[in-house]
């Protein structure tokens, strides 16, 4: 279906509606954001002489949000230019111009006629064929378009984004009675393409997909908590990352969310779903009620679940974090909690392998892992056909919208599906009989993978079906029968039309001496007889950079000699994948620190997931980049085709954001950073799909007569008059107490190599003289006993290098 989309109108401009327009004007599209115009004036604009019908009051609801949203953190923008494609106004005077975009997304309060009232306007002035949807979270959608003319009816739908919608990837379609087929395989495709969404096809059924499983599933956490006798420390410390959860847990999460959202949903589903089996629980417990009348709705009132102390009111103490006693409705300290089953299970890196440590445990956290996925499990299995026909989409659903990292059905079948459905049955949690029947046909899981496809159980069909549009992705982790070479690390994979993939799988994906063989030889088999080579990993991260045990404990035990050649060899690998005979292409995602930056600066091009959080990191413990970043931005700089005076003031801003660790917030902000390139690298908004769009680029580079680059050797360096500027700015720094004393000796080493040493003109030199420039500045600096302070502070932290 040819429909571009240039420009979305979006009404209503609270936290929902502002993000919205916000994620719009990041991709590029132009949009009008309206809210209602104000009906009497502030003290403010009385003092100042406006009147109700000043512009600067009409909009000022709408400004007022959208200013808001600008600086809220985590930023909504991917750069700070977004705000120049979005233009405010107000239902009144600017409601005709709805008649010049292309999409129409409502986003008003929740209140069925309040809608209807809008979208009766919205049909009056809408040109035809014009997409019309709502973000309800549980308003009926059916109920919206009553009324309407045929055209709205046909091009109207429910499109659910959740909160913030730049960072929850979930995007819910669900069509209304009248909506036509086309509309829909639209929205689906242009959510997942452009949008860099979850597309998750909805029924029209109370709270969706995503928020009827997820709030029950806080719902059973709430009940098991309860019947186990467990507090919110100890709640929190179960059901966070140990569990594949997000760090925020549950009632932290609670209270980012709003426990007012939270409340809503569970008492709009408590009073439509009568004959959930499980409706019971979706009854608020009586400390929610408490907490709610108490206006102790989380972070939007200052406390919820948990609350900070005011420094001057705690005596000019350190602030302090409480947890409220859900029995005395009283905060007090954080209470510390162990349990037996976490400690045994939280070095486990595989979640899968982590959560049947957990399962099996036999203290009390066993027993409440045991409760709450008994209940979750059942809960899911009923659910099916009412809410979803195909079990993945609630999978789906719960990752994206909830921030899972596998959903429910992969949870069971980790765990072994036929022996935790016997376990359910002796503790009264029965599922439905479909699971059974699954089991009794010899269909042993949910889900399974052949041939490279994940396939899943298809109740209708009885057997197992491909997962529809997965074919436009490449998950590396289902080509592991496609497998060419390996080690204890790496895999790399073939991934067709003779490309190859690597992956490697490490803690924090840290980047070691396994990992650099793994690239070496990976590009030598692509070389033998393949096109190309892809470099992607899984998880949450690209990588947190090179493996900083092994570099303090070549510097700790004065091993220079061995951390000289590891960093030779990190400089070989990443030249390697500069200079290889065929295209390299670099997939980042998530965090792209130190290393894996570096192993990006060479690629021949970078195909970067949106949210991709990249930079030279390596400052922070008192050292620079030595995988050859160093040198990289000093040729970049010297590639800069423009003045010379211009060109200094260039090489300074490269050398500040190396020598402030400074990582960009997303894949678009690293271009302004020169980690990206402009015409070479690219950005897939959905990371699902940037491995496949890095494999079309390694073809397309293959196919326009790839051929290996040659090492350079005319790249200018400034020498004397590239570092007097950049020390005298060091120097400023230092005198007026923004750095140590130590972080301006690393600053003059890291300045001597960029401008290539004490040179007294500007010189063409080497990619080789910089490296070893670089190497010998990284070998001096770890041996500095304030550097061994730093790694062994990161390494005891357990936390990746980063500003």
């Amino acid at each position: 279906m040819n429909r571009p989309i240039r420009a979305v109108a979006v009404l209503g401009s609270g936290v929902m509606g502002s993000r919205i327009a916000a994620h719009f004007a990041g991709i590029g599209v132009q949009v009008l954001l309206l809210d209602i115009a104000p009906k009497e004036l502030l003290p403010a604009e009385l003092e100042k002489g406006l009147k109700l019908e000043s512009k600067e009051v009409r909009n000022r609801i709408v400004n007022r949000d959208w200013a808001t949203t600008l600086k809220s953190k985590p930023s909504a923008v991917f750069t700070k230019e977004v705000a120049a494609r979005v233009r405010t106004g107000n239902f009144e005077d600017d409601f005709s111009k709805l008649a010049d975009v292309d999409w129409i997304i409502e986003v008003v309060i929740e209140n069925l006629n309040i809608k209807k009232s809008v979208f009766e306007k919205v049909d009056q002035v809408r040109k035809k064929g014009t997409l019309v949807t709502s973000n309800t979270s549980g308003i009926p959608i059916h109920l919206m378009a009553e009324g309407r003319s045929e055209d709205f009816k046909q091009h109207f739908c429910g499109t659910h984004f959740f909160n913030p919608p730049r960072y929850l990837r979930l995007l819910e379609i669900i069509p209304a009675p009248d909506t036509a087929p086309e509309v829909i395989s639209f929205l689906m495709d242009y959510g997942d393409r452009f949008l860099g969404k979850t597309t998750v096809l909805c029924k029209d059924t109370p709270a969706f997909i995503a928020n009827r499983v997820g709030v029950f599933g806080f719902m059973a956490v709430f009940h098991a908590m309860q019947e186990l006798g467990l507090n919110v420390d100890e709640v929190d410390l179960l059901t966070g990352t140990v569990m594949g959860r997000p760090k925020s847990a549950t009632f932290r999460t609670g209270d980012v969310v709003g426990l007012d959202t939270l409340v809503h949903v569970a008492r709009g589903l408590f009073e439509s779903v009568p004959n959930d089996e499980a409706r019971s629980l979706f009854k608020l417990p009586d400390f929610l009620e408490k907490m709610v009348a108490n206006k102790w709705l989380g972070d939007k009132t200052g406390q919820g679940f948990y609350k900070k102390t005011d420094k001057k009111a705690a005596g000019g103490k350190k602030s302090e974090i409480l947890t409220l006693n859900l029995e005395s409705l009283e905060y007090e300290p954080k209470r510390k909690s162990k349990f037996a089953t976490l400690e045994t299970a939280k070095p486990i890196d595989d979640l899968k392998q982590r959560l049947n440590v957990l399962y099996a445990g036999k203290d009390k956290s066993g027993d409440f892992y045991r409760l709450f996925h008994h209940l979750l499990f059942a809960y899911v299995s009923h659910r099916i056909p009412e809410i979803a026909d195909e079990l993945y989409k609630i999978d789906d659903g719960l990752k994206a919208g909830f921030g899972w990292e596998i959903g429910a059905f992969e949870t069971w079948d980790a765990l072994g599906v036929a022996k935790v459905l016997e376990a359910m049955k002796s503790a009264g949690n029965e599922p439905a009989v479909w699971v059974q029947e699954m089991l009794d046909a010899g269909h042993v899981s949910f889900y399974k993978t052949q041939d490279g496809q994940r396939l899943f159980y298809d109740i209708q069909a009885k057997d197992y079906r491909p997962i529809p549009g997965l074919s436009k992705f490449i998950i590396l982790e289902n080509y592991k029968d496609k497998t060419v070479w390996r080690n204890s690390a790496c895999r790399l994979v073939d991934i067709g039309d003779d490309v190859l993939a690597l992956s490697w799988n490490t803690k924090m994906n840290a980047v070691g001496g396994e990992v650099l063989e793994g690239v070496m030889k990976s590009v030598a088999l692509a070389e033998a007889k393949y096109k190309g080579l892809v470099i992607a990993n899984g998880s949450d991260k690209f990588s947190a950079g090179a493996n900083v045990g092994l570099i303090f404990m070549f510097a700790a035990e004065q091993e220079y000699d061995e951390l000289d050649f590891a960093v030779r060899q990190f400089q070989q690998t990443t030249m390697r994948l500069r200079y290889s005979a065929v295209p390299v292409v670099v997939a980042p995602h998530g965090m792209t620190l130190g290393g894996g930056c570096e192993m990006c600066l060479h690629a021949d091009a970078v195909q970067a997931a949106a949210e991709t959080y990249i930079g030279l990191v390596e400052l922070g413990v008192g050292l620079i980049p030595g995988g050859g970043g160093t040198k990289e931005l000093a040729l970049r700089a010297s590639d800069r085709n423009i003045k010379e005076d211009v060109e200094l003031n260039y090489l300074q801003q490269l050398f500040i954001n190396i020598g402030t660790a400074k990582v960009a917030t997303s894949a678009h902000e690293a271009f302004d950073m020169s980690l990206l390139r402009k015409g070479v690298d690219g950005i897939s908004m959905n990371p699902d799909r940037r491995v496949a769009d890095a494999k079309r680029k390694v073809l397309a580079l293959y196919e326009s007569g790839y051929t290996q680059p040659l090492q350079r050797t005319d790249i200018k360096v400034q020498g004397r008059s590239g570092l007097g500027p950049i020390l005298a700015g060091t120097h400023g720094m230092w005198r007026a107490g923004y750095i140590s004393d130590y972080d301006r000796f690393i600053a003059e080493k890291l300045a001597y190599v960029m401008c290539g040493g004490d040179l007294s003109q500007p010189t063409l030199v080497s990619e080789q003289y910089l490296l070893d420039l670089e190497r010998e500045a990284f070998l001096s600096l770890s041996g500095q006993r304030k550097t061994l302070e730093r790694l062994q502070s990161i390494l005891q932290s357990g936390k990746p290098l980063r500003n």
